[in-house]
């Protein structure tokens, strides 16, 4: 397209996910480029401790393991709301893509005999989690940028997606052709031309008040594709990581109870017998979260609502080698020694499983069109992930959408009126921003976000009810309201992040909204998602998939979709 920078595929995001796709899409013989909010390596990805999940058989007490058990452990984590082949591809491909990245420079810890270390995580059968220390996102985040530098993919850093440009091909179809994107630093809005186009915009944990994710983690990608068409799926299920650190949520990762780390509440107990006999601290992250909880809510919590995380028994070599910078985060943060005293930890927002509805290969309902990682729901962690499973995620089917959207770039669509479409879209954006910009009386942004997340953190948590989410979603609805008269404080052309928010905030409310209702319409307590006033999992109604479509005026439209079972009967989760 004349005038605008053009690629066979753009990546929007330069996360786990986006780098994985970008040298997919690069060795299918595309043109490819990754757009990124932040520099690459400052991405969420780099954040992930714990591990990657594949079954290789390693660990002496996991020689037996199969990615077929991989697979059953993933669908019964998931409490059976998982699409189950999507589960298995997961599984399956798992070996080839941890071991490819080892290849690549990935610096995993290892055995004495020089093979892949592993751990046990929670909800699995056998320790299958590969681990590099406690920093494992960190080194595959820089093996992948240094695969793509290696490639001369180019990147557009510092760029935020506002808009997608979608073109009405025909009858009820329709097709990607571009992106519109604000460079921060210099405040220009510029149309990106594409054959395909992958969202890896990551998740958004900062919906909530209480969340382990970066600062960065909002969603306004999700957003952008949400109202480009693509419906967001199975938006209730949340997962609330049970140790993150008090008073910051800083994320202690579930790494530290694979190695032996005992949970105790204020009267010196390891509680978790009385939830999860027999898995104790390694029981999916859904119960141990709910257990935390209750252990607080019922009064043997410490001092404002913490329990201890008791790792001294360990001893000073296996913490130093094992979890170095969980060490360091807790004397920094919160002025313990893991080595001398416990660490104070709750639970926090974690991650989405739900996201944009797509198929295996991360391919949506608009043409050309493509999402993976956090901001996807391919469905394969259901209800509930198990760790390990999202940095396994983003390598096995960043690889497979990038791949696939290399062929879909090469298409040939109806360049002109494309074209035509994407100078529409970017004209409409820059007459958004500057009345924006030219409102005169109104609030900040900053008071309708820290709302947003004070509503979600009480009444859409661990522990839910009617009354609660009835009120969240009605509370929701007004603050989208307000935000509709919502005034910058800064004129700045040049690095304006408080446009940036404001802009960011208006997704972030939608994202907040459906999250909600999905979670108001769905009368049953499976995986993450417990009502207290609905006790015990429903088969009968709700054994399918919520999903959301977007409307620009009103509430978003609810429906549902059969989740697809093969070769594993739902049956009650027992740990």
């Amino acid at each position: 397209m004349a005038g605008f920078p053009h690629h066979d595929v753009l990546i929007i995001g330069g996360g786990l996910s986006g780098l994985r796709a970008a040298v997919a899409a690069h060795e299918g013989g595309s043109d490819v480029a990754v757009l990124s909010k932040v520099y690459p390596i400052r991405s969420h990805s780099g954040a992930a401790q714990g591990g990657v999940n594949a079954a290789l058989g390693n660990h002496p007490e996991g020689h037996d393991d199969t990615w077929q058990r991989h697979a059953f452990d993933t669908i019964k984590g998931a409490d059976y709301l998982a699409d189950q082949p999507r589960a298995e591809v997961l599984a399956r491909e798992a070996p080839e893509r941890v071991l490819e990245m080892e290849h690549w420079g990935t610096y995993f810890s290892r055995f004495p005999d020089g093979r892949i270390a592993q751990r046990p995580f929670g909800g699995a059968g056998f320790p299958r989690t590969c681990y590099a220390a406690d920093r494992t996102g960190h080194q595959m985040l820089h093996t992948l940028y240094q695969q793509c530098l290696k490639r001369d993919i180019p990147f557009y850093n510092e760029w935020l997606l506002t808009r997608l440009a979608v073109h009405e091909e025909g009858h009820d179809a329709q097709r990607v052709v571009g992106a519109v994107a604000l460079h921060v630093p210099s405040g220009e809005l510029q149309a990106f031309s594409a054959g395909a186009i992958i969202v890896a915009g990551g998740g958004h944990g900062r919906i909530y008040a209480k969340s382990t994710n970066s600062y960065i983690n909002v969603g306004s990608a999700t957003a952008a594709v949400f109202r480009a068409g693509v419906a967001l799926e199975d938006m209730a299920f949340v997962q609330f990581h049970p140790t993150t650190l008090y008073g910051t949520n800083i994320l202690i990762t579930e790494g530290v109870r694979g190695e032996g780390g005992y949970l105790l509440n204020s009267e010196g107990e390891r509680f978790m017998e009385r939830y999860a006999p027999d898995a104790m601290e390694l029981a999916p992250r859904d119960i141990v979260a709910r257990a935390i909880q209750t252990e607080v809510d019922e009064g043997r919590g410490l001092k404002d609502g913490y329990v201890e995380l008791d790792v001294r028994h360990l001893g000073e070599g296996i913490i130093k080698e094992r979890l170095p910078g969980i060490r360091q985060i807790a004397m920094d943060f919160a002025g313990v020694d893991p080595i001398e005293t416990p660490i104070p930890v709750q639970p926090g927002q974690h991650y989405s499983m739900g996201g944009l509805a797509c198929d295996e290969n991360g391919e949506t309902t608009v043409n050309g069109l493509f999402v993976v990682g956090e901001c996807s729901c391919i469905s394969v962690h259901g209800a509930n992930r198990l760790g390990g499973n999202s940095l396994l995620e983003t390598i096995v089917f960043g690889k497979r959408a990038g791949e696939l959207a290399s062929q879909r770039g090469n298409d040939s669509a109806d360049r002109p009126a494309g074209e035509e479409r994407l100078k529409e879209v970017r004209r409409e954006e820059r007459t958004a921003i500057e009345t924006l910009k030219e409102r005169g009386e109104g609030e900040r942004q900053i008071a309708i976000r820290r709302r947003m997340q004070e509503v979600m953190t009480k009444h859409v948590g661990v522990f839910r009810d009617d009354a609660g989410l009835s009120e969240a979603v009605e509370e929701l609805a007004e603050l989208k309201e307000r935000y509709e008269d919502v005034v910058l404080d800064s004129e700045n052309r040049a690095f304006n992040y408080d446009l940036v928010d404001t802009l960011e905030l208006g997704g972030m409310l939608e994202l907040a909204e459906v999250t909600a209702l999905a979670a108001l319409r769905r009368t049953e307590c499976r995986g993450s998602h417990w009502r207290t006033d609905h006790l015990g999992r429903d088969d009968d109604h709700w054994l399918r998939h919520s999903t959301a479509a977007y409307s620009p005026e009103g509430r978003p439209e609810l429906g549902y979709k059969d989740v697809i079972i093969t070769d594993y009967p739902p049956q009650e989760r027992e740990y």
